[in-house]
């Protein structure tokens, strides 16, 4: 039986060292979307104050998504981030109190959605400390969790290769949606849940990266993603830190999710400018995003589901 059938959500390379930063900025009030309109151009939403608590596989959203805002007219501010390699939510938590930024920030009531993304351990204890801290100091404040793609297409080896990625059929992609949410996104919502019951309130939420993912991957295999031609051409390493255009897409699905309001409409960002077909590319990836957050319930995100591109 092929690896990817079993999968082990392999540890992130922890070889990453800190990186925190603070940068408390004020905005007011919770996302005011406009979810009927389909599209970040005509979307009106309030600034958030976004704090970003991350291990490689989100970090980079920090610097990607400010620009994607402001594009959309969103005066989206910076509340600070913080990143450990390879890490799980609990050991940002751990953090001693002079150099935990994300507790920093929490406490002082000026956030109003954080970013938190689990890695292996589920549940999480990490992902409930910080939606009470929170809850404590903004009963506003909205938690966001990435559900992230499976580490090394869920192979246990350490000898996988990027290159392994482009012998994946449909078939194979398929069972490897089912097997991540069978074993981890499941039990990730089953936290998510029991912390909303606890909060009276649907407080936290999840993004739903590995759906956009898989989704991408699925246009690469048909043959169906402008200028994309192998499925290796997304990802840096075999590990699957994501290359620009995959990077793109799942700062895309975070912006949906924040804003709640489709991406579609917006220009080329920076990142993308160099690749081949980047208008139709972007059109994708944009395509994709929506489709994944508004698809799938617990991403906070009510809008009539969309028919996706997975089939034909």
């Amino acid at each position: 039986m092929p690896t990817y059938l079993l999968p082990r959500f392999a540890a992130l390379a922890s070889a990453g060292a800190l990186l925190l930063h603070a940068g408390m900025g004020h905005a007011e009030g919770i996302a005011k979307s406009s979810t009927t309109s389909g599209s970040a151009a005509t979307a009106t939403a309030v600034g958030q104050r976004v704090f970003v608590c991350a291990h490689s596989f989100m970090i980079y959203t920090a610097k990607l998504l400010p620009p994607m805002a402001q594009a959309a007219g969103i005066a989206h501010v910076n509340a600070g981030q913080q990143m450990i390699g390879g890490s799980k939510v609990i050991q940002h938590w751990e953090l001693p109190d002079d150099k935990n930024r994300a507790k920093e920030a929490l406490r002082s009531g000026n956030v109003d959605v954080i970013t938190l993304s689990p890695h292996m351990l589920m549940p999480d204890p990490g992902i409930t400390n910080f939606t009470k801290l929170g809850l404590e100091k903004n009963p506003k404040l909205r938690v966001l969790v990435q559900a992230s793609w499976p580490a090394r297409d869920g192979h246990p080896e350490k000898g996988f290769k990027n290159e392994e990625r482009d012998a994946l059929t449909l078939d194979g992609l398929n069972q490897m949606r089912i097997d991540h949410q069978t074993l981890w996104r499941s039990k990730l919502e089953d936290q998510v849940r029991s912390l909303n019951t606890a909060a009276g309130h649907d407080a936290v939420h999840i993004i739903p990266v590995s759906d956009a993912v898989f989704a991408l991957r699925e246009q690469v295999i048909k043959g169906t993603a402008p200028g994309i031609a192998k499925q290796s051409a997304l990802f840096r390493d075999p590990l699957g830190h994501p290359l620009e255009v995959l990077a793109t897409l799942v700062t895309y699905t975070h912006f949906a999710a924040i804003y709640q309001c489709s991406p579609e409409g917006l220009a080329v960002p920076e990142q993308l400018k160099n690749q081949p077909q980047a208008e139709e590319l972007n059109r994708l990836l944009q395509k994709l995003a929506w489709e994944a957050v508004v698809n799938y319930p617990m991403s906070g995100v009510k809008q009539k589901a969309v028919s996706t591109t997975q089939k034909g």
